[in-house]
C-alpha cells in the first residue's frame, strides 16, 4: 500500500522560511514524477511545483517561482519543498503526490491533480504577517 507522509510545517512569519519533507513507502518511488500542491481554507487545491523521476527536471507554479525549490533523494524516498520568503498568501495545507507513474518520460513533471493517484494527508503552513 502506497503511503505518503509529509512533515515541516508550522508557524513562520511572513520572510521566513520551511522546509517541507514527503517521505513514501509501498512503491518504488525513483521512477514516479512527485507533486506538491496546496489548499487554501475555501480554495481549491493548487499546483505548487513537479519534479521528475529522477529529479533531473522540475516546474514551479509562478506564484512560487524565485521562492519555492522542488527536490528529491530517491536514495532516502524522500522529497522536499524548500520555501523562503514566504508570504500570508502561501498559508495553506499542503500536500505532496506521486504521480501515476504510466509515462515513462525522465523529464516528466505532470502540474494537473488528475495526473497523480497517491496524496499525502497534508502539513499545514501558516503565515503571519
Amino acid at each position: 500500500q502506497v503511503q505518503l507522509v509529509e512533515s515541516g510545517g508550522g508557524l513562520v512569519q511572513a520572510g521566513g522560511s520551511l522546509r517541507l519533507s514527503c517521505i513514501g513507502s509501498g512503491r518504488t518511488f525513483s521512477m514516479y514524477a512527485m507533486g506538491w500542491f496546496r489548499q487554501a481554507p475555501g480554495k481549491e487545491r493548487e499546483f505548487v511545483a513537479a519534479i521528475s523521476c529522477t529529479g533531473g527536471s522540475t516546474s514551479h507554479a509562478d506564484s512560487v517561482k524565485g521562492r519555492f525549490t522542488i527536490s528529491r533523494d530517491n536514495a532516502k524516498n524522500t522529497r522536499y519543498l524548500q520555501m523562503n520568503s514566504l508570504k500570508p498568501e502561501d498559508t495553506a495545507a499542503y500536500y505532496c503526490a506521486s504521480d501515476l507513474g504510466t509515462r515513462y518520460d525522465p523529464n516528466y513533471r505532470p502540474t494537473l491533480m488528475d495526473e497523480y493517484d497517491s496524496w499525502g494527508q497534508g502539513t499545514q503552513v501558516t503565515v503571519s504577517s
